[in-house]
């Protein structure tokens, strides 16, 4: 098995167990701590500005998701991503709804001037970070994702990040390789968070191949899709969707992503 295979990042990850630094938001916490143990790693939803940057030091990977924004709050993201910055840490930035107002706005290009590792959103944050016009409204995504691919791949290029941008068909860049990957289920979208719970999956992969953002998001991506798949398999709605998922997530084995995983390098 290729040792930047989705299977073979999976089968690391799980035997190394990774720390994830998860500076997320308020309704995401408990999901994507669900999630990342459910996959195999070790979250921690440190976010204070007295202990963020020290504990970024110390971590695997830290993420980044801006949802539920305040002063506080940004001091310790800003604290984090320049720790680990500093100490060579890769970390993921999930910039939610950051076009919505011009307090959010700032708090992204702060961010961005600290050089996240990897980029993950939906098609109308990407398109607006790239400086188009998106469609999105708060959080949710109005655009498809194949109207954001060459967003996508300016910022990739300009910011020197892996970007990925999520929807019904996911796309990875980094500039100069890009991929889709297929899979899921329609009633993701209606399980709140499941989205910045992803971010912080991100962080997993990367956290064990720092040398490899591009694969690791990708193997992030295809865990979801074929996660999703199975779940929507025997789910009733999003209600059981939800638990299922977890399930589906902890059930899944390297073999399974590389036999079921749909992605399609470009």
């Amino acid at each position: 098995m290729n040792d930047r295979s989705p299977g073979s990042m999976l089968d690391a990850m799980r035997a190394q167990k990774p720390l994830v630094q998860c500076i997320t938001n308020f309704v995401a916490m408990n999901i994507a701590a669900n999630v990342l143990l459910a996959a195999g790693a070790s979250p921690a939803m440190v976010h204070a500005e007295a202990e963020a940057g020290e504990f970024a030091a110390i971590s695997g990977a830290l993420t980044v998701n801006i949802g539920t924004l305040s002063p506080g709050w940004m001091s310790g993201m800003r604290a984090a991503a320049a720790s680990a910055a500093a100490n060579a840490k890769p970390w993921v930035l999930d910039p939610v709804a950051h076009y919505a107002t011009a307090f959010r706005r700032q708090a992204v290009a702060d961010l961005l001037a600290l050089r996240p590792t990897i980029i993950r959103g939906n098609a109308s944050e990407i398109i607006a970070l790239a400086g188009g016009e998106s469609r999105g409204q708060g959080v949710d995504s109005r655009d498809p994702v194949e109207q954001a691919e060459a967003a996508a791949s300016h910022i990739a290029s300009k910011h020197q990040a892996v970007v990925a941008v999520t929807g019904e068909v996911d796309f990875v860049t980094d500039g100069t390789r890009a991929c889709r990957i297929e899979g899921g289920s329609s009633l993701m979208p209606q399980v709140t968070a499941l989205g910045c719970s992803l971010t912080c999956l991100v962080g997993a992969f990367v956290a064990i191949r720092p040398d490899a953002p591009f694969e690791a998001t990708i193997a992030a991506l295809a865990m979801f899709a074929v996660a999703g798949e199975e779940a929507a398999r025997v789910a009733d709605g999003p209600g059981s969707f939800s638990w299922r998922f977890l399930d589906a997530l902890a059930a899944i084995d390297g073999a399974a992503i590389n036999n079921d995983a749909r992605v399609r390098m470009l």
